[in-house]
């Protein structure tokens, strides 16, 4: 590995610390090497924090940035935004050489800082651990290039495809089957402990309301690790069915002094009903009624995650169960996939399968990772670039 990749990766690694912490913005981090190949300044960029991390570096590194060589993730900006030009900060430093993994991915901007820098003579080097660099900052490059979030599908199932056994006979069967109830676990406790990881990723959480019928969940995020705001937790309810004794409503109350915009729990309804929109807000939900999609009476997903854009949501994990995940797929709303598997088959032709077939085409999945979690494993996959058109 060249010195310049060891750099980068720590500057990678700074980056990946602002996770929670950034959003709406991108993940960054800032390395400052001086003319003797010493580190002399660091920088990580936290939204609450406004400095970016390329001038918390150049401050920590004081005179001895003159000459030296800073390495970034992303491409120094040099428009004005909440701060002045990071590029305009590192010229008058005497930064001699700049070494970029990625541009950024912000179209209208893109290039505009490297060749700013060139134009004042620093050198600049870019490309390096570029695919890295990219994940990091799939969720900022889905939600600036197109303003809707990064929607990734996440589920556990087993190897047969079941996310849950047969649904109970009777009246509660189509909401199990909706949910993906299943009264045990299918995976282990070291892959359910990364499913945490993963909502710490994400902006928000979506589930239908089968789910939340049949399971009861609190759908928050408990990896431990800080976040700038709650996780998100979006409920698709299209006749507002939401029970006010349920663990998402009695979480939320701590939220109900607090504005609309501030509330960690959305609801997405069809049918507002007057009397029950009233006692959801009085107990800190926020409710919203958003039209029909066209071909199947329920929710539009392209209209909800278009508004959680509006809110500055930048990713999505959806963490329903098989009406929800058939639902996504059919309206394309899927970026990515992250599915775990347990060493187990079910069998039963009842048990719920991780989507329902009809009029679910198949899918080409791009698989860009294999995880293993003790017995358990996962796939993460694409099934469009975050970067693509």
């Amino acid at each position: 590995m060249s010195t310049d990749e060891q750099f980068l990766h720590r500057a990678l690694a700074l980056a990946s610390q602002g996770i929670g912490l950034a959003s709406p913005n991108p993940y960054v981090g800032a390395l400052i090497v001086d003319a003797q190949g010493n580190i002399a300044g660091a920088g990580i960029y936290t939204y609450a924090g406004v400095k970016h991390a390329e001038v918390l570096a150049l401050e920590a590194a004081g005179s001895k940035a003159r000459g030296g060589t800073l390495y970034i993730n992303l491409e120094p900006h040099a428009h004005q935004g909440r701060t002045p030009p990071c590029t305009d900060a590192l010229i008058a430093a005497g930064i001699r050489r700049v070494v970029a993994a990625m541009p950024d991915p912000n179209p209208k901007v893109s290039g505009l800082g490297f060749e700013k820098l060139r134009a004042a003579g620093v050198q600049v080097d870019v490309g390096k651990l570029e695919d890295p660099a990219r994940r990091l900052n799939e969720n900022f490059a889905r939600y600036i290039r197109h303003r809707v979030p990064l929607v990734t599908l996440k589920s556990a199932m087993t190897l047969d495809g079941k996310i849950a056994p047969p649904a109970a006979l009777g009246s509660a069967a189509e909401t199990h089957a909706a949910s993906g109830f299943t009264g045990h676990w299918i995976t282990g406790e070291a892959a359910r402990a990364h499913a945490h990881e993963l909502r710490h990723q994400h902006d928000a959480i979506l589930a239908g309301i089968g789910t939340v019928l049949a399971d009861n969940p609190l759908l928050t995020d408990r990896s431990g690790r800080p976040r700038r705001r709650p996780l998100l937790r979006v409920i698709l309810d299209s006749q507002l069915r939401l029970p006010l004794d349920s663990q998402l409503i009695r979480s939320a109350k701590s939220s109900a002094a607090n504005s609309s915009d501030d509330r960690d729990v959305v609801v997405f309804t069809t049918a507002a009903e007057a009397t029950k929109k009233a006692e959801l807000e009085s107990n800190g939900v926020r409710v919203e009624t958003l039209p029909l999609a066209a071909l199947d009476g329920r929710l539009d997903l392209a209209v909800v995650l278009r508004r959680l854009a509006e809110l500055e949501i930048t990713s999505v994990m959806i963490e329903g169960g098989s009406t929800v995940n058939g639902a996504a797929l059919r309206a394309s709303v899927v970026d990515k996939v992250f599915l775990y598997y347990a060493p187990e088959i079910l069998g039963d032709p009842k048990a719920v399968p991780f989507a329902p077939d009809r009029a679910l085409q198949q899918i080409k999945v791009n698989v860009k990772h294999m995880h293993r979690f003790g017995e358990d494993f996962a796939v993460e996959g694409y099934l469009r670039d975050p970067y693509g058109e």
